[in-house]
């Protein structure tokens, strides 16, 4: 029971990445530790986090301890195979961009520069991560030299992700079966609420269904501890 009480997450002026900063650190001041960001910000017409044009916001958000949330969507596409494909098929493959975000991120080098930055996919799910991390891990042992990235990335990417990342899902079986690669300290349940997708008004119920099998102490870290360091949280447990 929450007791009433709400979480904020803070929107920030994208247009001026010292603005932002600003806004984060001010925000930060009151208490607030968590702030918007697009998951694939060439898709808005902004400079992709590669330019070291967000590196202001990134250091205001490292600096405070704010995690940047990135949700499905906000590049203000959803994936799509065609204009008229059901919209079944983009609701499929919701997560992609989540997908595409977090391995733009591992390979940015800014995990590397701001390691103490935390950063999260709202709504992304998490059974896809399993395969991601093997693919990045791969690609930097086997192409690192061509592929770009020998000079910012030292450590397999994986190393960044249960470090910086954290995922969130609602209905994910897979990936908590996977939760030994996923990393039970790297997930958080959501609700997803008021969206279509949301398990409201039986979150409860789904929660219990999906946490099933897991042991009492990875129950906790899922449905509660978890969050609680993510957003910086001013609980105990």
């Amino acid at each position: 029971d929450s007791n009433g009480a709400l979480i904020p997450l803070i929107i920030v002026p994208l247009w001026d990445a010292e603005l932002a900063a600003a806004e984060v650190r001010r925000n930060a001041e009151r208490g607030v530790h968590a702030v918007c960001f697009s998951e694939i910000p060439p898709h808005l017409g902004l400079p992709s986090i590669h330019s070291g044009q967000w590196d202001p916001f990134i250091a205001a958000c490292e600096e405070t301890d704010t995690t940047i949330n990135m949700h499905i969507g906000s590049s203000s596409r959803m994936p799509a195979t065609s204009s008229d494909a059901p919209v079944a098929v983009a609701a499929s493959l919701s997560f992609n961009n989540s997908m595409a975000s977090m391995s733009d991120w591992l390979f940015s080098g800014k995990l590397v520069e701001f390691p103490d930055l935390r950063i999260a996919y709202s709504e992304g799910q998490i059974g896809w991560i399993p395969y991601l991390l093997e693919r990045v891990d791969d690609v930097w042992k086997e192409h690192r030299a061509w592929g770009g990235v020998a000079d910012i990335i030292p450590e397999p990417p994986s190393t960044y992700y249960y470090r910086n990342v954290y995922g969130c899902f609602f209905r994910d079986r897979h990936g908590l079966e996977s939760l030994d690669v996923v990393g039970e300290d790297n997930v958080t349940f959501e609700t997803d609420y008021p969206h279509t997708d949301s398990t409201w008004p039986h979150s409860r119920e789904v929660a219990e269904a999906m946490v099933e099998g897991l042991t009492d102490e990875q129950v906790h870290k899922v449905m509660r501890g978890n969050a609680i360091r993510m957003l910086s949280l001013d609980l105990d447990h």
